[in-house]
């Protein structure tokens, strides 16, 4: 009888620990702030954390606490709030060329051929990586923030459409879409 609770209490322990791993969490930047205050100046730090599946869905999230593990944290808890949905093609890319703007960053996306990997650099990098795209050339312009880049990086992802969806809108079907005339 024992042994059957104890195992039972082990599949309960594994299936949380699958859903806690499913997600992945980077921390692309760690920055200490101040605030002047009236005795002086106040130190806290600010977390930028990138929080996805690599299945088509990721987010960005920042978190400010007087601690670095405390900072981390939030950010975690602010990225899953701010999840997105990325649609995939059956190569890991994106279906058509995309760009995004975050603040001064300007980002610019385009889907690449299989085996072609993830060319992009900062934080849009640690974006598409967890969103799950495999194969894309993306290119930073403008601002070299990463915070910037990251939000420019999922603003673009976040006006992606398929051609289903596209087929849908315009009220036809998808073959009609590939017809010339």
């Amino acid at each position: 009888m024992a042994e059957q609770q104890q195992q039972r209490r082990g599949k309960k322990g594994n299936r949380a620990k699958e859903k806690e791993t499913e997600w992945q969490e980077r921390v692309v930047q760690i920055r200490r702030v101040t605030k002047v205050v009236k005795g002086g100046k106040k130190l806290s730090f600010r977390a930028i954390v990138i929080v996805g599946n690599e299945r088509g869905q990721v987010g960005v999230g920042v978190g400010k606490a007087a601690d670095v593990i405390g900072a981390v944290k939030k950010g975690v808890v602010d990225g899953r709030k701010n999840v997105i949905e990325v649609p995939l093609t059956k190569s890991y890319s994106i279906p058509h060329l995309v760009q995004g703007e975050g603040g001064g960053a300007k980002v610019l996306i385009r889907p690449a051929a299989p085996g072609t990997g993830v060319i992009a650099g900062g934080a849009v990098r640690t974006v598409l990586e967890l969103a799950g795209v495999r194969n894309i050339l993306a290119k930073q312009l403008g601002s070299g923030n990463p915070l910037n880049n990251a939000r420019a990086a999922v603003d673009a992802l976040t006006t992606l459409r398929t051609l289903s969806e596209v087929a849908r809108e315009r009220g036809i079907s998808v073959e009609q879409l590939y017809e010339v005339g």
